[in-house]
């Protein structure tokens, strides 16, 4: 696709070599956006979400993307944290809690769980990776929870966000 080879050199017993050969680039690179996916547009708004994600990047990412959108953005690496941040922001607003459901110290089904007792309005968004059949995550999505399975490009991410807002959720 981008004009380049691959070559490759095997010796029984003593290994393999790739080399990668792509063309120069004719003119400076550019700074580039997250793909968002062809023609795809982002939804955004106001509210305010607690964002509960342990992996460092995913939950940068989502943070940022929403921010960006008009969202007031919380982030909590947890259950446990996010706990700590809904308490914290007892009178305060809060919209939506989109939580991992795979996760150390406490996982999404029992944030939600706990959370139903001090804001039991607060719809919640589920999202995770893993969809083993004998997983968590696996009969939230049988079940037809709120489910955004990982990976998802950003413009599905701010969608069903969107979605979730306005209770329009369909499983």
């Amino acid at each position: 696709q981008s004009g380049g080879e691959v070559l490759v050199e095997s010796r029984v017993g003593e290994g393999s070599r790739f080399e990668i050969l792509l063309p120069r680039a004719r003119a400076e690179a550019e700074e580039s956006q997250p793909d968002v996916g062809a023609g795809a547009e982002l939804v955004g708004g106001s509210e305010t979400i607690l964002v509960v994600e342990d992996e460092e990047m995913v939950r940068s990412l989502v943070g940022r993307v929403l921010t960006q959108q008009g969202y007031e953005v919380i982030l909590a690496t947890d259950g446990r944290d996010a706990l700590e941040r809904i308490r914290e922001l007892e009178g305060q607003p809060l919209d939506l809690l989109l939580t991992d459901v795979v996760m150390p110290r406490m996982g999404g089904r029992e944030l939600a769980e706990a959370v139903r007792g001090e804001r039991p309005e607060l719809p919640v968004l589920f999202m995770s990776g893993y969809t083993d059949r004998s997983d968590q995550a696996y009969q939230l999505l049988e079940s037809g929870v709120p489910f955004l399975q990982k990976p998802f490009s950003l413009a599905a991410l701010t969608r069903a966000v969107r979605r979730m807002l306005d209770d329009k959720w369909e499983a």
